[in-house]
């Protein structure tokens, strides 16, 4: 048996296409490593690896230029590799891998991902789980739905997920794949498969280089110019005030969007917008999450109910669903106020935690205010309404801030006031 190294990798896009154009039957063009590239006597262009086991050589098919991209073809030499330096032939294990999977119908991949969402739909928020099945439903399904779930290779996945990239949506593309490696991992344990074919295909994506983090405006004269332009801006009047509640409660866009009527009590002394615990990202609490209504936007929605009634969801959608969705305050952001890579409706959250932080408030009552997973046990603790007196204090500057920073006055941040600490 003898499994080589893999060699500095030398094609480009660019001479791959020259190649091609040639078309030349039986030639073929190396990459490294035993990857290439060979034109079939039909004249199509297939790549395939050479590799040497138990001192015979033998030829791994991939599949055709340009359904498997470069990226792709490299990812599955990457699989090869380790197949051989476990001391498995990769032609074997494939035809294994095809073999287990056709000896039952169900265990398709749309099968297996179907039995991977039921699980999930428990653990999740109702939007989350209905955007990442559509997903699923657009992105995926077209191209992995119909194969064997253990016939599907690296270089498979790494396409799909490259499609999904082309469409420059790299937080779409790097979340499917999340799900992917989940789907992958359930079929490992159901025994559909020995190795998840998801793994390695991180590989063909760029890293993000912010972080992951998504973009916010972090000063108050950015935020009121925002504030003023939304005012201005051609938006329908769901989008318009399911903005401004983002921007007043920094709730997270899903809770907005599905916000109902029956949620708010806007006519005591202190409004309160109660979220039900089961629309929450974090399910595993008793109460549910309970948002002090600072006056400002307390106003607005009692205005907001009078024109529309109170009943129902806050948002109602102009194009005949239930309500808006994230998307159309997302574009509303992008598009519209021209904030792309600047602010997000998400980005709100950022500039209230920045903010009050800067400002003296305490960290436990910040990370309660926007029900954030909880990392120590004192935090934890307090997770019972014990704080909520802060977080009125809380919501009250942030909407005075707010206010203040959209009328164009200049804000000077006070300290706030001192609360005596929760028995």
């Amino acid at each position: 048996m003898m499994a080589g190294g893999i060699g500095v990798s030398k094609l480009t896009d660019k001479a791959i296409r020259a190649f091609v154009a040639k078309a030349e039957s039986g030639k073929k063009l190396a990459d490294g490593g035993g990857l290439h590239l060979f034109i079939t006597p039909a004249g199509g262009a297939t790549w395939r690896i050479k590799y040497r086991f138990d001192g015979k050589e033998r030829l791994y098919s991939i599949g055709t230029y340009p359904l498997v991209t470069l990226a792709a073809a490299r990812i599955e030499l990457t699989e090869v590799k380790s197949l051989l330096l476990e001391g498995r032939d990769p032609v074997i294990s494939r035809r294994l891998n095809r073999a287990a999977s056709a000896a039952s119908s169900d265990n398709t991949f749309e099968v297996v991902a179907a039995e991977w969402f039921a699980m999930k739909k428990k653990e999740w928020g109702k939007t989350h789980f209905e955007k990442s099945q559509r997903a699923f439903e657009r992105d995926v399904y077209p191209a992995l739905g119909k194969l064997p779930v253990g016939g599907i290779t690296p270089a498979m996945v790494a396409t799909t997920v490259l499609a999904i990239n082309k469409r420059d949506v790299l937080e779409t593309a790097s979340r499917i794949l999340q799900h992917l490696n989940g789907v992958f991992r359930y079929a490992q344990a159901k025994g559909h498969l020995l190795h998840n074919p998801a793994a390695p295909a991180r590989e063909v994506l760029p890293r993000k280089k912010d972080g992951g983090r998504m973009p916010a405006l972090l000063d108050y004269a950015s935020l009121g110019d925002l504030l003023r332009r939304a005012e201005i801006a051609h938006l329908s009047g769901s989008v318009r005030m399911a903005h401004r509640l983002c921007a007043f409660t920094a709730a997270r866009i899903g809770n907005i969007i599905e916000a109902e009527w029956k949620e708010f009590d806007l006519d005591s002394e202190q409004p309160v917008w109660t979220i039900p615990r089961d629309k929450m990202k974090v399910k595993d609490r008793e109460m549910d999450h309970r948002i002090p209504l600072c006056a400002e936007i307390a106003v607005e929605l009692r205005n907001w109910r009078n024109l529309i009634g109170g009943r129902g969801f806050l948002f109602p959608s102009p194009a005949g669903g239930k309500h808006i969705t994230c998307e159309s305050v997302e574009k509303a952001y992008r598009v519209t106020l021209k904030l792309a890579k600047k602010h997000t409706p998400h980005g709100w959250r950022s500039a209230f935690t920045t903010l009050a932080r800067d400002n003296g408030f305490e960290r436990d009552v910040v990370e309660l205010a926007l029900d954030h997973a909880h990392d120590n046990e004192v935090v934890r603790a307090y997770d019972r309404g014990e704080r909520f007196e802060q977080r009125i204090a809380l919501y009250k500057w942030w909407g005075e801030q707010l206010a203040a920073a959209q009328r164009g006055g200049k804000v000077i941040p006070l300290q706030p006031p001192p609360i005596a600490e929760a028995a």
